[in-house]
């Protein structure tokens, strides 16, 4: 009799049985085993790893047993970003930010994969046998139970030919994840709600051949359930236009504009029905004779036996299984406006595969009741078609939103896609993951790319988790950051030196807080003072060199005992006095160690002299234990006295706390200066630097603008690029016909370049931000936005006038650049102007 009831309970229509032991048995007997796929990020693979991807999927269905159904459902949902709030270390900048992402709306993609075994008789059912037609549901015996173990073990094979590829990621759905906790909603409550938030009721469900509803969600619904629909050809990437150049092609999945591309609610679902391949291509072969007996009547059976039979010899000459396949998307919108604005959205995407759109209102309802996770054996087949696993395969996507990386140390960079804030770490977990044997960074970017502003970002939030920073700067790109921390510290930390006539820079190499003088800071002493005293081509006797160690020896052990200020000055006079009675007690001669000599020459750095200030700092500042230090060198790069004393200071300094600073994380970043250093004899200091700074729990960065300062120097060459395994780059078009030199000086694949020079293609202009590409040990990169709020857009600043108001409404409000930035960043989002309140 035929079924009339037009409102009925889900309970009764209810296709499942059971969830035990992982698995989804229907009342049919069929039984499914659910997994959560994690594919690759999206614009981070090229055309060989799609490739590579397609040939395992392959490889992995060929496994499983015949009467079987695989069943990819993918979920695009549109979420809010919700900022972590509660965190109590966070900063004025990191909160800042947070509130400026505050319910950012985004794209989120979560992947799916149901394997079912049914039956014959099941592969077969059409829409009106649906268990939406049935008075009753009478569950069945599951009988065959040798071939139910044979179908677990072909899916436990299945699993592990997805894992081992290395680029997908298959694990295994848990009971609870599917039925559901008091805590979180199970996969069957998020798709009778289509959504994943918790404690959302159960609706009415509206499954007519006008209108398909869920509660107040309308969803429209688009197949591919004909092959008059497809393409005359697929493949397994796609060239992306718009981020694209006529030197590189950015690839996506053939099926990406169903995926990330379409900006909506929808779910995508992909079918394959394997069924027994011989029993298909005798049918195909039956079918075939018929046609030819009748291609005299009808030039369309002449036709039909000419596709047939290419099928047929496809079969049998490649020995490809035949299959059906089926896909659809289901797309759903609260607001009719904007639903009919989704039904064009989609249809548009499907035409950019170059198939036919269909909406589809006639199997709507059993289609997404075969969509049930485990009732996929209810799927109806008069909407599947007859393929190959391989052009089947084309339209499965293949990628996923950006991920976090699972570690607490990071940075905060953004998805540039959505503008969704992304965790990312580019020291620990590439290093702890064996993808980087070391965490250095080399970075290359023109004026103007955002590179200082980059490198703030980045050494503020490094800063702010507990590393020691040390900045070689040479123009002032870091001082705004520096007295926001020095304001924020009352002047413990945010350590900024740079010359000026009015306020020269000034150490005191001799001081410590702790008076510890470790063989590294008394080797630093001797070091600097040897700079002083002799020419960089003129090498110190072996005689000369021990006279020195015993003086700074000497001086050490009196300023240990006693209560006398150690600095330079005092250094000075003790050679002079005390040190001379141990030279004329020893009878050291005159041509072994010149004493006036050594005096004549560093009397320039003694008191009344032309640099006294240099080394005679009253200011008893210990840089062990300074966090944020900024040595600007822009004034002085070209100085022939005081460059290398102060590069002979940085070196000390750094070296100081890779050497003392135990289980504590540190930081050389040099920008433009390391250029200067090179020149002055500190190569070999860049070279030592760059190979054991990973012992000590460290990194060194170098930044750079000129192409020819890695093409052509044996320093960045040989030390720089060669011990940084993390390299990032920012916007190149302006060296793009340059680049192949780039490419083989830094090592780059092909997917590297074309990711490098999609820079900055295709921002979206409702967004102040630009991109940055950052690449690990040449296996993983990948592009990320620099987005900011205005705050930090006011701390990391480098135009002038911005900086000059910063400072001068500072200066006004006693020094407080934190109360500034707020004040000004206030009145820019109101859009006020200067003199406005």
């Amino acid at each position: 009799m035929r079924n009339i009831a037009k409102t009925t309970t889900l309970e009764s229509r209810f296709p499942l049985l059971a969830v035990e032991n992982n698995c989804i048995i229907s009342k049919e007997g069929d039984i499914t085993l659910c997994f959560q796929i994690f594919l690759p990020e999206l614009f981070t693979i090229g055309a060989d790893v799609y490739g590579s991807i397609h040939s395992t999927w392959n490889k992995a269905i060929k496994t499983l047993p015949d009467f079987s159904i695989l069943h990819k459902q993918d979920w695009y949902l549109k979420e809010e970003y919700k900022p972590d709030f509660e965190n109590s270390k966070h900063s004025f900048l990191s909160r800042s930010f947070q509130m400026h992402f505050n319910e950012r709306p985004f794209l989120n993609h979560y992947c799916y994969l149901f394997l079912t075994k049914t039956t014959k008789d099941k592969m077969r059912t059409q829409s009106n046998f649906s268990s939406l037609c049935k008075g009753t549901l009478i569950p069945k015996e599951v009988r065959d139970k040798e071939g139910m173990r044979r179908f677990v073990e072909s899916v436990a094979q299945f699993q592990r030919i997805i894992n081992d590829s290395g680029y997908i990621k298959m694990d295994q759905i848990e009971e609870s994840a599917i039925v559901g906790t008091k805590d979180a909603s199970g996969l069957l409550d998020q798709y009778f709600t289509l959504s994943r938030e918790k404690d959302v009721p159960l609706q009415d469900l509206g499954l007519g051949a006008e209108e398909l509803r869920i509660g107040s969600k309308r969803i429209v619904l688009h197949t591919l359930s004909d092959t008059d629909d497809l393409p005359g050809a697929v493949s397994e990437s796609q060239r992306y236009d718009r981020l694209s150049t006529d030197k590189s092609d950015c690839m996506l999945s053939f099926a990406s504009p169903v995926g990330l591309m379409l900006s909506c609610n929808h779910i995508y679902n992909q079918y394959l029905f394997i069924d027994n391949s011989a029993d298909n291509l005798r049918k195909f072969e039956k079918s075939a004779r018929n046609m030819h007996s009748l291609a005299r009547y009808s030039r369309a059976n002449q036709i039909n036996r000419e596709w047939i039979e290419k099928y047929l010899n496809e079969a049998h000459s490649y020995g490809s299984p035949s299959v059906r396949a089926h896909f659809n998307v289901f797309a759903w919108s609260e607001d009719r406006e904007e639903l009919r604005r989704i039904k064009n959205d989609v249809g548009s995407a499907l035409a950019l595969m170059e198939c036919k759109p269909r909406h589809n209102t006639v199997d709507a309802a059993t289609l997404f009741w075969a969509g049930i996770p485990g009732n996929s054996g209810e799927f109806p087949a008069e909407e599947s078609f007859y393929t190959f696993i391989e052009p089947a395969l084309c339209f499965f996507t293949q990628e996923t939103n950006y991920q976090n990386s699972l570690s607490p140390f990071g940075i905060k960079l953004v998805d540039r896609l959505t503008g969704k804030p992304i965790h990312l770490d580019i020291s620990d977990l590439p290093l702890k993951k064996g993808v980087t044997t070391n965490r250095n960074k080399f970075i290359l970017g023109p004026s103007g790319s955002g590179k200082s502003f980059f490198t703030n970002h980045i050494v503020r939030q490094y800063y702010e988790q507990g590393t020691h920073v040390l900045l070689v700067d040479t123009g002032n790109s870091y001082q705004g950051l520096c007295e926001l921390i020095k304001g924020k510290t009352k002047g413990q930390d945010g350590v900024y030196f740079t010359y000026t006539e009015e306020n020269p820079i000034s150490f005191n190499p001799f001081f410590t807080e702790d008076n510890v003088f470790d063989i590294e800071k008394r080797e630093s002493i001797k070091t600097l003072i040897l700079t002083l005293w002799k020419r960089d081509d003129e090498a110190p006797k072996r005689s000369e060199e021990v006279a020195l160690s015993n003086a700074v020896s000497g001086y050490i052990e009196r300023i240990k005992y006693s209560a006398e200020t150690p600095c330079f000055n005092g250094f000075y006079e003790y050679v002079k006095t005390d040190y001379r009675k141990v030279l004329q007690a020893k009878e050291v001669r005159e041509k072994d160690f010149d004493l006036a000599n050594f005096l004549n020459v560093l009397e320039p750095y003694y008191r009344g002299g032309e640099y006294d200030y240099l080394l005679n700092s009253d200011k008893e500042l210990d840089l062990l234990n300074k966090r944020f230090i900024v040595f600007e060198i822009d004034a002085i790069k070209d100085h022939k006295i005081l460059f290398p004393v102060v590069t002979i200071i940085i070196m000390e300094v750094f070296i100081n706390k890779m050497r003392r600073l135990k289980g504590i994380r540190k930081m050389i970043l040099i920008e433009e200066a390391w250029k200067a250093i090179a020149k002055e004899g500190m190569a070999e200091y860049l070279k030592y630097l760059f190979k054991t700074v990973r012992k000590f729990f460290g990194e060194a960065v170098v930044v750079t603008q000129e192409v020819d300062d890695i093409i052509h120097s044996p320093i960045v060459r040989e030390s720089i690029i060669n011990n940084s395994d993390c390299k990032i780059l920012l916007d190149q078009r302006k060296y793009a016909n340059k680049f192949d030199e780039i490419q083989k000086m830094l090592g780059l694949t092909e997917r590297e370049k074309s990711q490098i020079l999609s820079i900055n293609q295709d921002n979206d202009p409702a967004r102040l931000y630009k991109e940055v590409w950052i690449g690990l040990g040449g296996t993983h990169s990948a592009v990320y936005a620099t987005e900011v709020s205005q705050q930090e857009y006011l701390a990391y600043t480098t135009e002038e006038s911005e900086k000059l108001e910063v400072m001068t409404l500072a200066h006004e409000m006693g020094g407080d650049v934190e109360a500034a930035i707020k004040k000004i960043s206030l009145r820019k989002i109101k859009g006020l102007s200067k003199e406005d309140n």
